[in-house]
């Protein structure tokens, strides 16, 4: 029977009294984002912002809860925008949408300077007795999100991302889950060679990780090669979009198989329109019965970042997540 286990991939909207504060307290210039060394005013601002968070998630009655990654002023780049061998320039696009983030230069070698996103997971690990779940740029979507002016070579360049995430999940507290987020495996699909580097990169990410690891993908499907790929890291689910297509995932799926676990993107991380938790359920349902699996695991959530939604609307999803994986529940 499969358990619908209610999550997201983390990168909330700010409340509002938050944005309002922290702009008074960091200024509104590209040199006053966050850079790894905040005053303790900033420190406690954000402190305040995630333990909120933390418990909007556990009052909506999600399964897995992640610290909101507020911080990630770069989105994705943000574990490489704090690196001491890390310069940020200019303001570059975030994919194919309204946002943008500093582009990282790695100026030097990557090394062990991580511990920046495990210090937030820590923090928030003080208010979750159960479920807590990590969040990381997956290392493919991080490098093609970075410029590299060090190590000279995309393969190297590519394996030093991915050690220097390894090292950053061997500074994790205890966590259930972490979702690796790779967007750019659709938006920017590797070429030929290149595509088995990525997952051979994501592969040494999940192997360091004592949780279970989702590779989760978003704003498309990925190409079928990169799929098959992908399929040979060890990860224990692949997530899919069904919200941008869900047509050409599904063919992926009955092609070349998924794990016995799945992430499904069925709640609009960037539209206002809130899902019934009869309508995610039914989604849940068309997949199954459309690769003809019955998973041991689904994790049901936003198909994106939600940081693009008001609050209120954020929320509301928040609680139709958890109110279908409910209904599940009840069903069985």
């Amino acid at each position: 029977m499969t358990q619908v286990i209610a999550t997201t991939p983390g990168l909330f909207p700010l409340p509002d009294w938050a944005k309002d504060e922290l702009a008074d307290l960091k200024g509104h210039q590209k040199t006053d984002l966050i850079s790894g060394d905040e005053s303790g005013e900033v420190v406690a601002a954000y402190d305040q912002a995630r333990e909120e968070v933390i418990s909007i998630q556990q009052d909506a009655g999600l399964d897995r809860v992640v610290e909101g990654q507020f911080r990630w002023d770069d989105m994705l780049a943000h574990p490489l925008a704090v690196h001491d061998n890390v310069e940020t320039k200019g303001i570059v696009r975030y994919y194919d949408n309204n946002n943008f983030y500093r582009e990282p230069v790695v100026q030097g070698d990557l090394g062990a300077d991580g511990g920046d996103v495990a210090a937030d997971l820590g923090a928030a690990a003080d208010h979750v007795d159960d479920g807590l779940q990590a969040v990381l740029p997956g290392p493919y979507s991080l490098a093609d999100l970075a410029t590299d002016e060090h190590y000279g070579d995309d393969a190297e360049f590519l394996d030093a991302i991915a050690e220097f995430l390894v090292e950053e999940v061997n500074a994790f507290p205890d966590v259930e889950t972490l979702f690796l987020l790779e967007p750019s495996l659709v938006e920017n699909a590797p070429e030929d060679g290149e595509d088995e580097r990525a997952a051979d990169a994501i592969d040494a990410v999940a192997s360091a990780a004592d949780a279970e690891v989702v590779a989760h993908t978003y704003w498309g499907a990925i190409e079928e090669k990169a799929y098959a790929h992908l399929m040979d890291a060890d990860v224990d689910a692949i997530g899919f979009d069904l919200v941008a297509n869900h047509d050409q995932t599904v063919y992926n799926v009955q092609e070349y198989g998924t794990k016995d676990d799945v992430a499904l993107g069925v709640v609009d991380g960037q539209n206002t329109l809130v899902e019934s938790p009869e309508t995610i359920r039914d989604r849940i349902d068309w997949f199954e019965q459309q690769t003809n699996t019955a998973y041991d695991t689904v994790y049901a959530t936003a198909n994106t970042e939600t940081f693009y939604l008001p609050v209120n609307k954020f929320e509301d999803k928040l609680e139709a997540l958890a109110n279908a994986a409910d209904l599940e529940a009840a069903e069985a």
